[in-house]
């Protein structure tokens, strides 16, 4: 999924970023080696994502992510 207009960025970790090989929402965790880490919102297992292909997370897709993060935390004992 390309996504047109969205220009290449180096996040900071604690944002939301997408990948946009596949259009992925996801918190920044930081950088191994020459990749982004990227954690589902809610949790999850972190993907590498390459620089190239960060892009800041539009404000719709932030909004959606912040929303599964406190809807999870509202589930947890």
């Amino acid at each position: 999924m390309a996504v047109e207009g969205l220009e290449p960025c180096m996040p900071k970790p604690g944002s939301f970023a997408m990948d946009v090989r596949d259009g992925r929402v996801g918190r920044v965790m930081g950088r191994v080696g020459p990749y982004v880490q990227l954690r589902p919102p809610g949790g999850g297992a972190e993907w590498d994502c390459p620089p190239e292909a960060v892009r800041v997370a539009p404000p719709g897709l932030v909004l959606r992510a912040r929303v599964k993060e406190i809807n999870r935390e509202g589930r947890l004992p």
